[in-house]
C-alpha cells in the first residue's frame, strides 16, 4: 500500500448478497467481491430469511479472503473495517456485523457502521471523484423508494419516501402474477424493451406536491386486469402490459426526482439503487434532467445492485470525521436515513 492511503475492509450482508471490499481512500476499488444467492432463492420466488443467513455464515470466509488476495493487501495494511448494519434482514445483518466485529478487534483497527442506504448514494462518488454539493438522489429498490437532499457528506434530508410499496418490491410481484421468475425486476424490463408503454393505461399516484410515492394503488390495478383478463380468457401481450405497468411507475420517479432537483438548485442528481440497473430509467430520467441542465449521475450495473465497495466509499469519509463505532453495534434492521 502507498504511504498515506486509508484502507477499508468493507462488509456488505444487508439481504442476499455477500459482498467483501477494499476500497483506499474511498475511490479506489482495489477488490470488490459479490457472492450472490439469486439462483437459491429463485426457486422460492423470492429471499427466504433463514436461507440467506444461513449462506451468508457460509459465503463470508470466502468473500473477504478473495478480497484481500485480489487487493494484494495483508490485515496489517487495513486502517479499518466496516460493516452494513441495517437497514436489511436481522439475521443476514448479523452475519456481517460478527465477522467485522471480530476482525476490528482481533486486528485493533477502527469499526464503522455504515447505513445500507447511505452506502448506496455513495455508489456515485465511486464514478465521480468531483461530485459538487449539494446533490438530490434518487434511492430506488426491492425494498426502499426515496428522494434524498444531501447538502454535504453524511448529512441527508428526506425530501420524499414511499408511503406504501417499494418501487423494485412492486415489479417483483407482478412479475411474479404475470409468471416471470425472480428477481422480477430484470424480466420486466426485458419484456418492456419490446412493447409499446401506451397500449395499456395504468394509474399513476401524483399526490399533489408531495415527493412521497405510492405504489400500492398501481400494484392492485395491474394485478386486476391481470386477473380479469385471465377469467374473460382474453390473451394480453405480456410485452405491452410490461412496458406499460413499467413506465407507470418511472413516470412517476422522474417526475418528482426532477421537480425535488430544481427546488433544491442542485446541478447534480444521483440514480442509485438495484432499480436504477434499468436501462429506460437511466436514458429517461438523463433526458429529463438534461432539459434543465442538471446532469445525471449512474452507477455501472455491478454498483447498482448490492456491493461492498459502495459501503468502503461510505466508511472512508465517516473515518474521516472520526465516526467510529464500538463493538456494541447491533443490526437495525428498520434503519432510516437518520441512523
Amino acid at each position: 500500500m502507498k504511504k498515506g492511503e486509508k484502507v477499508i475492509l468493507a462488509l456488505e450482508t444487508s439481504c442476499d448478497e455477500t459482498s467483501a471490499a477494499v476500497v483506499s481512500n474511498g475511490s479506489k476499488i482495489l477488490a470488490n467481491v459479490v457472492s450472490s444467492q439469486i439462483r437459491i432463492h429463485q426457486r422460492y420466488g423470492g429471499v427466504v430469511p433463514e436461507i440467506a443467513s444461513r449462506k451468508h455464515m457460509e459465503n463470508i470466509n470466502y468473500v473477504v479472503k478473495e478480497a484481500l488476495e485480489q487487493a494484494q493487501c495483508g490485515p496489517e495494511d487495513l486502517d479499518a473495517v466496516a460493516v452494513t448494519y441495517g437497514p436489511g434482514l436481522v439475521g443476514a445483518l448479523l452475519v456481517g456485523l460478527s465477522f467485522a466485529k471480530a476482525a476490528a478487534y482481533a486486528l485493533n483497527i477502527p469499526l464503522i457502521g455504515v447505513n445500507h442506504l447511505a452506502a448506496h448514494i455513495y455508489s456515485g462518488f465511486l464514478v465521480e471523484k468531483e461530485v459538487g454539493f449539494p446533490i438530490v438522489s434518487l434511492v430506488v429498490s426491492g425494498g426502499h423508494t426515496n428522494i434524498i437532499h444531501m447538502p454535504r457528506h453524511g448529512h441527508f434530508e428526506v425530501l420524499g419516501q414511499t408511503r406504501d410499496d417499494a418501487a423494485g418490491e412492486v415489479l417483483d410481484k407482478i412479475a411474479r402474477a404475470m409468471g416471470l421468475k425472480y428477481p422480477g425486476g430484470p424480466e420486466i424490463e426485458k419484456l418492456a424493451q419490446k412493447g409499446d408503454p401506451e397500449r395499456f393505461e395504468f394509474p399513476r399516484a401524483w399526490l399533489g406536491n408531495s415527493y412521497d410515492f405510492s405504489f400500492s394503488g398501481l400494484k392492485s390495478s395491474v394485478l386486476n386486469f391481470l386477473h380479469n383478463a385471465e377469467q374473460r380468457g382474453e390473451e394480453i401481450s405480456p410485452r405491452d402490459a410490461a412496458a406499460g405497468f413499467q413506465e407507470a411507475i418511472f413516470e412517476v420517479l422522474i417526475h418528482k426526482t426532477t421537480g425535488a432537483a430544481v427546488e433544491k438548485r442542485v446541478d447534480t442528481v444521483m440514480l442509485v439503487g438495484g432499480v436504477a440497473a434499468n436501462k429506460r430509467l437511466r436514458s429517461n430520467l438523463k433526458e429529463k434532467l438534461m432539459r434543465r441542465g442538471i446532469r445525471l449521475i449512474v452507477p455501472p450495473i455491478e454498483l447498482c445492485t448490492d456491493n461492498a465497495a459502495m459501503v468502503g466509499c461510505a466508511a472512508h469519509y465517516q473515518y474521516l470525521e472520526g465516526r467510529f463505532s464500538d463493538l456494541t453495534l447491533n443490526a437495525i434492521p428498520n434503519l432510516g436515513f437518520g441512523g
